[in-house]
């Protein structure tokens, strides 16, 4: 349950990633596993817009009001893997609100809601079907997130969890990264690979120490201004990737271990992460992480 409980920060790490502002995932017109008409049947009481598609996990909805909704599916590599991180889910989010199962939702499902008093309101289903998982989170803007929030929400789960094959999750291959890469960062003996999305891989390790890839279009302008952006990393220039490369480590928020290189070429931009979950030889450093990112440079 640790490895568990670990990978499961990683994901959440190259998640959150993917989907911050400098790179942001391709949009798309719709989400792969709920229709907009499905989405007002179950919600008809708010219009949601897609704001982001992220490749293939997940989708991200915003309501007129300010309101947020996150789809998130998680694909594992075999049913009882899956069904330990669900555990985990189910922990994390009985930590923050009182959980119910709901019923007809893939094998298992539990659901709740946020406290009358919690700093973030927050209506949340949680369900697992073979190898899949699935979170749906409401977070509304001035008002409390009730029952009669929830309803809506676990009717939008119980169609969602049916297309949740669709996700783009893969493992065993990836077009970005090989084992070789793990050399000197991962366990090359508890190795999994896994393709997360359009242009998008990780590896991880028993210990879930976490190398991804997440490649994105983006102009020669906006990945240069990125070099100058303030923040809480530590910044170096790369020129023998580019005159747009550059990585960023000793972070004093978030994974402070983390090492990140972006590179740019031929209109796309490339992230390479190394984040181990606690100190590591290649803590702080870019040196040896350039080596994959030349790599991965090759391709682009």
């Amino acid at each position: 349950m640790r490895t568990i409980g670990r990978l499961f920060s990683s994901l959440a790490l190259f998640l959150a990633i993917a989907a911050a502002p400098v790179l942001p995932a391709r949009g798309a017109e719709t989400c792969p596993f709920i229709s907009a008409k499905e989405l007002a049947a179950a919600m008809p009481a708010l219009k949601w817009s897609l704001i982001s598609n992220q490749d293939g996990r997940g989708c991200i909805y915003r309501a007129g009001r300010g309101d947020t909704m996150m789809l998130t599916v998680f694909r594992n590599p075999d049913k009882d893997r899956a069904r330990e991180l669900y555990a985990t889910f189910v922990k994390t989010l009985g930590e923050r609100m009182k959980l119910s199962a709901v019923a007809d939702i893939g094998e298992e499902g539990q659901g709740g809601t946020s406290a009358a008093g919690a700093e973030r309101q927050e209506a949340s289903v949680v369900a697992l079907a073979g190898d899949y998982i699935l979170q749906i989170s409401v977070y509304p803007v001035g008002r409390r997130a009730d029952d009669a929030l929830l309803g809506p929400v676990t009717e939008a789960a119980r169609i969602a969890i049916a297309s949740v094959s669709k996700s783009s999750e893969r493992f065993g291959n990836c077009e970005w990264l090989t084992a070789a890469d793990a050399d000197g960062f991962l366990d090359n003996g508890a190795l999994t690979v896994q393709r997360t999305g359009a242009d998008s891989c990780m590896m991880f390790d028993r210990e879930a120490n976490t190398m991804t890839v997440a490649v994105i279009a983006t102009s020669r302008d906006t990945a240069a201004g990125m070099m100058k952006r303030a923040g809480p990393c530590k910044h170096v220039a790369i020129p023998e990737l580019g005159s747009e490369a550059f990585g960023e480590h000793s972070c004093t928020k978030g994974n402070g271990n983390a090492v990140n290189i972006y590179v740019w070429k031929n209109g796309r931009q490339a992230s390479i992460l190394f984040a181990p979950v606690k100190p590591h030889p290649e803590s702080g450093s870019v040196e040896r992480l350039k080596a994959v990112a030349a790599r991965v440079y090759g391709k682009l």
